[in-house]
């Protein structure tokens, strides 16, 4: 896919990895409609780069959804690309058995990770590919996952979602390819950003750094290669693309 003048759709794009795939997408010629639900945060974005047309949308919510991709299409036109990038890091036990109480990983929390990590790319994917295939758009849909698909300890909830995010890439990869779309995810190690580091400690951090063959976290910029690669490489589809360093080996 030749990117220059193609529209481009990132969810989760006013900070961290979402806000430099966005930035990424625009400076290699994209229309890209940058969504957040950080209304603050993303008008931050729209004044750093006038260009870019923003729009706040909690990508959980199936009615606002709709509505905010019903606004990118009227202004932008038809989506050729969607990045599904919106998510949290989550950390927690399934069992703490030296905590006094709150044992247990809570319900409320599994929830908003799942919503979070894996709901979300099933709404934003059923609304743009249903549209694609009735307009005869050949695009491109990049789910970013996370090395902990694999299973990390300590983190149940967060791995469930990312395992969700790839067996989703495969199995919408193979329902959509004969109308010219494809499906891709990108699945990045530790990446030197500010979620990350709140969501572990510097020790957890230290120790995920040894572990990585290249003995460093990554940065922004080589996911946002990683993406063009998936969009550019037009025989790309229902794979999921490792960015980790060697963390995985």
């Amino acid at each position: 896919m030749e990117l220059r003048g193609k529209v481009a759709v990132v969810t989760g794009a006013a900070g961290g990895l979402g806000r430099e795939i966005a930035l990424g997408l625009a400076a290699r010629g994209c229309k890209v409609a940058a969504v957040d639900k950080d209304e603050a945060a993303i008008a931050e974005l729209a004044a750093e780069m006038p260009g870019l047309s923003t729009f706040v949308c909690d990508v959980t919510d199936q009615r606002a959804v709709a509505l905010c991709l019903g606004e990118v299409y009227g202004q932008l036109g038809e989506v050729d690309c969607l990045i599904n990038n919106a998510g949290l890091i989550f950390s927690g036990p399934l069992v703490n058995p030296v905590a006094a109480e709150n044992r247990r990983h809570t319900v409320e929390a599994w929830d908003r990770v799942i919503k979070s990590n894996l709901y979300s790319v099933f709404l934003t994917t059923v609304e743009v590919a249903d549209r694609m295939m009735m307009k005869r758009t050949k695009g491109v849909i990049v789910n970013i996952s996370s090395v902990a698909a694999k299973g990390n300890g300590g983190q149940c909830a967060y791995s469930a979602a990312k395992a969700g995010v790839e067996a989703f890439t495969r199995a919408a990869a193979k329902e959509v390819g004969a109308w010219g779309i494809r499906v891709v995810a990108i699945a990045p190690g530790f990446m030197d950003t500010p979620s990350t580091r709140a969501a572990m400690s510097q020790n957890i951090l230290e120790e995920w750094k040894r572990k990585t063959a290249l003995r460093r976290f990554g940065g922004a910029e080589n996911v946002v290669g990683a993406v063009v690669h998936a969009l550019e490489n037009e025989f790309l589809t229902g794979c999921v693309i490792p960015v980790d360093g060697g963390v995985s080996l």
